[in-house]
């Protein structure tokens, strides 16, 4: 597949998988943002039926998030 490894491996694991740090950091931080935009109901079920009013509120969660 060449695909390359971001998540690192388990320590016990035996045979040891190289991964890059600074994509897992980049990883890390948006798999955060988006477990914390989760925490707002409008935005986990998407009440906002039009894609410009669900992007409006996308930006004032994360700016909500943000100034935390």
């Amino acid at each position: 597949m060449d695909a390359q490894a971001v998540i690192p491996s388990k320590r016990n694991q035996k045979v040891f998988i190289s991964h890059d740090t600074e994509l897992y950091k980049q990883r890390n931080r948006i798999e955060r943002c988006f477990g914390r935009l989760k925490h707002f109901r409008r935005f986990a079920t998407r009440y906002d039926r039009r894609t410009v009013h669900f992007a409006g509120f996308i930006h004032l969660a994360a700016a909500m998030i943000w100034l935390r």
